[in-house]
């Protein structure tokens, strides 16, 4: 059981009084406003589970997480609410499909209602704001253009194409339900492999209506309808005045020593994508 109450007090909506598709838009919307995509447990060397009970956790006191932890929590508030929702194994992918089909270090959800499925995705690093239908064609939704089409690999397959300015290129899910468990494996990897871009580098993103908001390290980008609006943050306490006002974060549970570790790791880490950047490229 979670706390359906608390959980939507969070999100600042009203028990919705049946599963409907108003509802439904109303919550997804308010996901995706108020609970950012966020890595920081791992830089903190401090991994939680992804147990829809704990991702919940997570989120009544402050934090967000990434598709594991929001998806998986999300989708565990729309079925205690009545809405007919499958967890489906997903992959982010580039522009070709990969022939393997969806690696699973993505999980995506669809709702059926009113006849219709849909992609409903809280999970996408400052992607979607809405749900899309799982039909073929092109959908706009503020500044950002996405578009749905049926996967070239996996039959009865959705491939998601993320606008041009998005975090990554695309994302592919298979039709087939699966549990929330058939992801450990890949969280404890994504979570803790030095290999891991969830443990390399400390990624924020939170979505609203107008645009999207992204800290990628000490490099804090605005993304809207008027461009993109970038600045580096030199300090400490800049840095989590950001995470605190722009991505609404509550981090009282991190110490000092704690604050101070983990900004000497995005420091760190700025230098050296700094230093990549000046790198001449070889022949």
């Amino acid at each position: 059981m979670i706390d359906v109450d608390g959980y939507l007090a969070v999100l600042g909506v009203a028990r919705p009084a049946a599963p409907t598709a108003e509802a439904l838009w109303a919550l997804h919307r308010a996901q995706v406003e108020r609970v950012p995509y966020e890595t920081l447990d791992n830089q903190l060397e401090r991994p939680t589970g992804i147990g829809a009970a704990d991702s919940v956790d997570r989120i009544l006191r402050g934090r967000g997480g990434y598709c594991f932890h929001l998806n998986g929590a999300f989708a565990a508030l729309l079925t205690a609410l009545g809405y007919d929702v499958s967890l489906h194994r997903a992959g982010v992918q580039d522009e070709v499909e990969d022939p393997e089909g969806p690696g699973g270090d993505h999980l995506a959800l669809t709702v059926r209602l009113d006849g219709e499925r849909w992609l409903v995705d809280t999970g996408l690093a400052g992607g979607m704001y809405e749900p899309l239908p799982l039909r073929e064609g092109t959908y706009t939704q503020g500044p950002f253009t996405y578009g749905m089409a049926p996967s070239a690999v996996v039959p009865g397959g959705w491939r998601f194409a993320h606008d041009p300015r998005g975090a990554f290129t695309a994302m592919v899910f298979a039709p087939e339900p699966v549990e929330l468990s058939s992801f450990a494996a890949e969280h404890r990897r994504l979570s803790s492999s030095p290999d891991s871009g969830f443990v390399r580098v400390a990624q924020v993103q939170l979505r609203d209506a107008k645009g999207v908001d992204m800290l990628r390290g000490c490099v804090l980008r605005r993304i809207d309808a008027g461009g993109t609006d970038e600045r580096i943050i030199d300090t400490a306490a800049e840095w989590y005045d950001v995470l605190a006002d722009v991505f609404h974060l509550d981090l009282t549970d991190v110490d000092a020593a704690a604050r101070a570790r983990l900004w000497q790791r995005v420091r760190v880490g700025h230098g050296e994508w700094l230093a990549a950047r000046e790198r001449p490229a070889t022949l």
